[in-house]
């Protein structure tokens, strides 16, 4: 068959002729991922910065913690909004709204006037991060060819991760420059507000491109464009692709979609299906283990025990980099192995961890500025956090996200995924608001409880998760 013969999208002739558009392709994936890297790159700044505000402000641990959790606030805020108004004003119009929250934040974030501002400038980028949680993957499934969408779809996480690690690395970057110190003057403004300001410059190359790159051809069809929908599948698909075919499979399948409301999730002995209990548990275990705890305050952490800021800096960006290793492994092997035996390896590894971990915080002594741990259990504390970070990159941090988007039911998926989500972002916040006085109260302590869920885990995925690898999206009942 010749490259300009009518091919259905997905014939055995569509891979070969769709391979020179691949590079276009992928290029609108990447510009659409910039918001997860973004939604990293946000999520995580305020680590360098937490020591710097307490002092700027002088206020207590848990009137900090509100200030470093109001992110996850106006997250959950964007990501219930993001859908209907992408679906009214088009995906692009959403990721450049976000890409101005975003960078809207990071200045007013540089430049307080007081705590309730800073508080203020945090809420609007984590309405960006949700945003930009719900409309990249969207965006990116509806755009790709199929043969390439799984692959494609990995860039969201690839990319969070990814803006979790420049954060660090830039954050890192600035201490230096400002001789070490939070506090310290750079470019007439202290180093914790010039990490913040920074975003600004990933938030601005995100708004420049999305004006170069399409609409989604499903929103375009949607909205009567249809000339417009039929020039932007001819871009991504493969060349000879019967486009009016395209055009009339989108209108057929959104012709049979109902929004799905709470009344279908309803039933079973506990008000929810069981299947949507088990979603909100694993959206639930993801975060009991304390994973932000890592990029929230890991800094913060590594000086509450005597070690100095540079270092501790380092060992921030350092984790990061762990984080990234443990996601590539995670998207090697979660279609080789399936979720079941991830999520459970990376349970045991958690638990293992995080117990050394307390073990080692046991050990802490001195007071205020004079804190110390003995050198082996220190060695001990740094190597069970990165392998904390690793077990929890290759196992629960992908996997959980790709059992939610295949484990429900067709007719329910939508607002299930909607309520584990909802569940998620409630964890995040409840363990981001609690560490800092948990670690004044005592932080070995803390750590027992966050080893107590991972293991906990382990007899959850046993009993109730099932495995998706290799089953239908229609076979899920």
């Amino acid at each position: 068959m010749t490259s300009t013969a009518q091919v259905k999208p997905d014939g055995p002739d569509a891979p070969a002729g769709r391979t020179q558009h691949l590079r276009h392709v992928v290029f609108i994936a990447t510009a659409a991922a910039m918001g997860g890297f973004l939604f990293g790159y946000d999520s995580s700044v305020i680590n360098g910065a937490v020591e710097g505000i307490r002092g700027r402000f002088d206020i207590a641990s848990g009137v900090l913690a509100q200030i470093i959790a109001a992110a996850l606030i106006g997250a959950a805020i964007g990501a219930a909004t993001a859908g209907r108004l992408a679906d009214r004003i088009g995906r692009i119009r959403v990721m450049q709204i976000a890409a101005v929250l975003f960078a809207l934040s990071a200045v007013g974030s540089m430049l307080p006037f007081t705590m309730w501002d800073l508080a203020f400038w945090r809420t609007l980028g984590g309405v960006a991060i949700g945003m930009a949680s719900v409309i990249a993957p969207a965006y990116i499934a509806e755009v790709a060819p199929a043969e390439y969408r799984g692959r494609l779809a990995s860039f969201q996480q690839a990319a969070i991760v990814l803006g979790i690690a420049v954060s660090q690395l830039v954050n890192w970057g600035v201490l230096n420059l400002a001789g070490g110190e939070q506090r310290g003057s750079l470019l007439g403004v202290e180093a914790w507000q010039l990490m913040l300001g920074i975003e600004v410059v990933p938030a601005l190359l995100y708004g420049l491109l999305t004006l170069r790159i399409p609409e989604s051809p499903r929103h375009l069809v949607a909205q009567g464009r249809t000339d417009e929908a039929r020039a932007v599948l001819a871009d991504v698909e493969a060349r000879g692709s019967d486009l009016d075919a395209r055009i009339a499979e989108i209108r057929e399948r959104m012709r049979g979609e109902r929004r799905p409301s709470l009344r279908d999730l309803l039933g079973g002995r506990f008000g929810l299906l069981p299947i949507v209990w088990v979603g909100i548990g694993l959206s639930l275990f993801q975060q009991l283990v304390g994973i932000n705890v890592i990029f929230y305050y890991s800094a913060s952490l590594w000086q509450s025990v005597g070690i100095d800021p540079g270092s501790s800096f380092f060992y921030s960006f350092t984790t990061s980099i762990i984080n990234i290793v443990g996601t590539v492994i995670a998207m090697l092997l979660v279609d080789r192995i399936g979720r079941r035996p991830l999520a459970l390896t990376g349970s045991a590894g958690m638990a293992l961890s995080l117990g050394a971990a307390a073990w080692a915080f046991s050990y802490k002594s001195g007071t205020g500025d004079d804190i110390t741990l003995p050198d082996a259990q220190g060695t001990v504390a740094l190597v069970a956090a990165h392998s904390f970070v690793l077990f929890f990159a290759l196992s629960w941090g992908v996997v959980v996200w790709v059992m939610l988007g295949e484990m429900f039911p067709n007719r329910i998926r939508a607002a299930a995924l909607g309520i584990a989500a909802g569940a998620q972002w409630v964890a995040n916040w409840l363990i981001t608001v609690t560490f800092p006085s948990l670690s004044d109260w005592n932080l070995s302590g803390a750590y027992v409880i966050y080893t107590v869920f991972a293991a906990l885990s382990i007899p959850f995925v046993l009993k109730f998760v099932p495995e998706t690898r290799g089953r239908a999206l229609e076979e899920m009942g």
